[in-house]
C-alpha cells in the first residue's frame, strides 16, 4: 500500500509539472463514418467521414488520407489525401475517379468515388490528424458495388419521385381553383353593376 500511495503522489506531481511547463495533453481524435455502403455499378456515391478534435481546427496543419482495402487482401493502397489541398490520385486504378467532398472547418473529410466498378469492393479507411490530436481511431467504410439497387433504395427512389409528382399536382390544383375563383369573382362584381343600369328609368317617361 505504501507503494501505490508513493506511485500516485509521484504521478500527480509529474502531471502538474507539465501542465506548468506548458506541454499539451494529447487526446484522441474521434472519426464517424457511414459504415456499411451499397453503390450500383457505374454509378458516384460519397463516402462519407466527419471528425472531432479536441484542439481547434488549424486548416494549414490537419492532413487527411484516405486508403483502400480490396476484399481478402491485407494489402492497402492510397487513395486520397488532403494537406492544405486536395491531392488525388495519380496513378491506379482510383486515378480520375476520386473527388474532394470535405469541408476542413466543418470537420468533414468526405470524399466522392465516380463511377464505381466491381474492383472497388472493399474498405475504406478514413485518417485525420489535427496537430497535436493525432492520435485515435480511425474510421471504415465497407463498399459493395452491386448491378442494380437494392429494394429499400428503389423504394426511397419511388417514394421520392411519388412525392415529387404529388407536389406538382397539388400546386396545379392550387393555381386552377385560384384562377377560377378570381374569374368568379370577377364575374359577380360586373354583373352587380350592370343590374342598376337596368333599373334605371328615364325620368321623361310616366
Amino acid at each position: 500500500m505504501p507503494c501505490i500511495l508513493l506511485f500516485k503522489v509521484i504521478s500527480a506531481a509529474v502531471a502538474y509539472d507539465l501542465n506548468v511547463a506548458g506541454v499539451l495533453q494529447v487526446s484522441g481524435m474521434r472519426i464517424y463514418t457511414s459504415g456499411n455502403m451499397e453503390a450500383v455499378n457505374g454509378t458516384d456515391v460519397r463516402l462519407k467521414c466527419t471528425f472531432q478534435s479536441s484542439s481547434p481546427i488549424n486548416p494549414n496543419a490537419i492532413i487527411i488520407s484516405w486508403s483502400f482495402r480490396p476484399l481478402n487482401l491485407d494489402q492497402e493502397e492510397s487513395v486520397f489525401h488532403y494537406q492544405q489541398k486536395p491531392y488525388p490520385p495519380l496513378e491506379g486504378p482510383f486515378r480520375k475517379r476520386v473527388v474532394w467532398a470535405g469541408d476542413v472547418m466543418g470537420r468533414d473529410a468526405s470524399i466522392i468515388l465516380q463511377q464505381v466498378k466491381f474492383t472497388y469492393n472493399g474498405t475504406y479507411i478514413c485518417q485525420v490528424k489535427n496537430p497535436p490530436d493525432v492520435h485515435g481511431m480511425v474510421g471504415k467504410i465497407r463498399l459493395s458495388v452491386v448491378t442494380t439497387a437494392s429494394f429499400s433504395e428503389l423504394l426511397l427512389l419511388a417514394l421520392a419521385i411519388g412525392g415529387g409528382i404529388s407536389a406538382v399536382v397539388i400546386l396545379l390544383i392550387i393555381i386552377v381553383s385560384c384562377r377560377r375563383c378570381k374569374k368568379r369573382r370577377q364575374g359577380e362584381r360586373e354583373g352587380n353593376e350592370e343590374a342598376p343600369r337596368k333599373e334605371r328609368k328615364d325620368p321623361t317617361v310616366w
